[in-house]
């Protein structure tokens, strides 16, 4: 905290107030203070001018000056240190010490004792009981200064003898601060746009018309005698010049004058009526004038009269009406900064703060002070949105498509906000580790199932060589004609049986039924002859079942034995 060394009142002390934020208007800028309105603050701070302080006003502040400074003593031996007075600033926020301790740790606020103090102050520990202007005061107070704690005391005193004493301890409240912050930020905007109002004068009703005194009374002969005749034409006359279209405060007041007028008016012609008839039974030409003049005054004063209250009614709706106008216009601007329709409703009631209020000035401070208050919750709410929104994109910009429900979860807490994506992305990310390891298992599954078959596949065909080997081997190791002669002994003749062709895939080549029958040469034409026609082709390679194997070698070798035979008996 800077400290500045000025004398309260001085040329100086006013300049410094009027480039500062001041703790004392705080109460003002919230819109609860008992002694000024928002509006007035506007208003005083954008013309440097201050209301004229009359006498009585001041000797109560000198009164508060002598109370505060034989107060002073009192404080520091509730806190045990020396109290000194000082006004400090820190950035815009300023504030003016009643006293400060020297560490700047607790500061000393003094205010003349009332019955509203009697009633608040009752625990010398609980300095939230007090009213919330005292409390706006002292917060900006302890943020200018960055003490932990104000001692708040309220003296009454009977010249320097002291009377009564209050007093009560406030801690810091980290909300309020927050609030008299962004109050203040409103106010700078509020500030920069404010257009002084024109001065309204006083408003004293117009001066109204005497009408003539209504006069009636009956001589000896039962004649009556009387000015209705001129009461007539000059209440006429009046109602002729009533303005019945009231456009400013002005209208206003002159038109309720007028009721009030129009009533007198009524109560006299009754006053006349009853005077005559309390002399004569009946007197038609005097009632009759007396009725219909009643009657004039009668119907002209209900007719201001609602006219009064319905355009007094319209004035104020539309007050309220502007109200809600200038909130729409601002939810309307937040949601552009955003870029999409994000923000929430915010609660604000326009009608409800204005309702009781019996001047339009007062309700046109009261609704423009709680449009101040809605632009602060409705930024600081946009600012919330916008942090997560700026936080999605710099960290979930890949998995946007985890965050469909944006315009809910975007109303959360920043850190809450900020922990609920996190946690979306990483519990996507685990799903999606292990939906590809599920996949890259599967893919090597089936790698090595086809590796296993190919080999079985590999180990067969390999087998069906060596074993074809193996018997053209034996065969080519016996003689020739012995061979044939042996076979031809040993085995009978029998019939050829076609062959049974087999019904799975076809794999077995001709290439392959060669290499197992080398040194013989088998053609599809010979295999087609046994029975056993091609079953596929792939290539040129000509494919067979392999099941009809070992029935194509029993028919190729019942054939080879027909051969040898026939060849036998020609050569005996």
């Amino acid at each position: 905290m800077q400290t500045l060394d000025l004398k309260q009142g001085a040329p100086e002390w006013h300049a410094h107030r009027a480039t500062h934020f001041n703790a004392s208007d705080a109460p003002a800028m919230m819109g609860c203070s008992p002694h000024k309105t928002r509006n007035q603050l506007l208003h005083e701070m954008h013309t440097g001018i201050a209301p004229t302080v009359d006498a009585a006003t001041q000797r109560r502040f000198d009164d508060g000056h002598r109370f505060e400074s034989l107060a002073r003593p009192l404080a520091e031996k509730l806190i045990g240190q020396d109290l000194y007075p000082v006004t400090g600033t820190e950035r815009r926020y300023s504030a003016s010490f009643d006293g400060l301790t020297m560490d700047e740790c607790t500061a000393f606020e003094h205010k003349t004792l009332n019955d509203e103090l009697r009633f608040c102050i009752r625990d010398e520990f609980d300095g939230y009981a007090l009213p919330k202007h005292y409390q706006v005061q002292m917060e900006q107070q302890l943020m200018v200064s960055g003490a932990n704690r104000v001692l708040f005391m309220a003296t009454k005193w009977d010249g320097d003898t002291l009377a009564e004493k209050r007093h009560c301890w406030y801690a810091s409240d980290p909300k309020l601060r927050a609030g008299i912050i962004a109050g203040w930020e409103q106010f700078d905007v509020d500030l920069a746009l404010y257009i002084p109002p024109v001065i309204a004068p006083v408003l004293v009703a117009a001066a109204q018309e005497t009408l003539p005194a209504v006069s009636v009374k009956l001589d000896g002969s039962i004649a009556v005698i009387d000015n209705l005749e001129v009461f007539g034409v000059a209440l006429t006359a009046y109602i002729g010049r009533i303005n019945k279209s009231p456009q400013t405060d002005q209208d206003f007041v002159d038109l309720k004058a007028v009721v009030t007028t129009l009533e007198k008016a009524e109560t006299a012609l009754d006053a006349a009526e009853s005077t005559a008839l309390a002399s004569i039974a009946s007197v038609n030409a005097m009632q009759s004038a007396i009725g219909t003049l009643r009657t004039l005054t009668k119907t002209n004063r209900l007719l201001c009269d609602k006219i009064y209250k319905a355009e007094n009614d319209r004035r104020k709706l539309e007050i309220v009406q502007g109200g809600k106008d200038a909130a729409m216009v601002y939810i309307a601007s937040q949601n552009e900064r955003l870029g999409k329709p994000y923000m929430p409703t915010i609660a604000v009631d326009f009608a409800g703060v204005a309702k009781g209020l019996r001047t339009l000035s007062s309700m046109q401070n009261a609704v423009d002070t709680e449009l101040a208050r809605f632009k602060i919750e409705a930024s600081a709410t946009a600012d919330k949105i916008q942090a997560n929104l700026i936080l999605l994109r710099e960290t979930a910009t890949d998995f946007a498509f985890l965050f469909a429900d944006i315009s809910a979860i975007v109303l959360k807490a920043n850190d809450d906000f900020k922990l609920l994506v996190e946690s979306r992305i990483a519990r996507h990310k685990v799903a999606e580790a292990d939906r590809l390891e599920n996949e890259r298992a599967r893919i090597r599954q089936e790698e090595s199932d086809k590796l296993v078959k190919a080999a079985a596949d590999k180990a067969i065909a390999d087998q069906k060589v060596i074993d074809a080997q193996a018997e053209a081997e034996r065969i080519a190791a016996q003689p020739p004609a012995a061979s044939l002669v042996a076979n031809v002994v040993q085995l009978a003749p029998r019939a050829f049986v076609p062959p049974v062709l087999g019904t799975t895939t076809p794999s077995l080549k001709l290439g392959d039924i060669n290499a197992r029958l080398s040194p013989l040469a088998i053609t599809a034409e010979g295999l087609a002859k046994l029975g056993f026609p091609i079953a596929a082709t792939e290539r040129n390679a000509k494919l067979y079942h392999e099941s009809n194997w070992i029935a194509m070698v029993d028919a190729m070798t019942a054939h080879l034995k027909d051969d040898v035979r026939a060849g036998a008996c020609q050569a005996a």
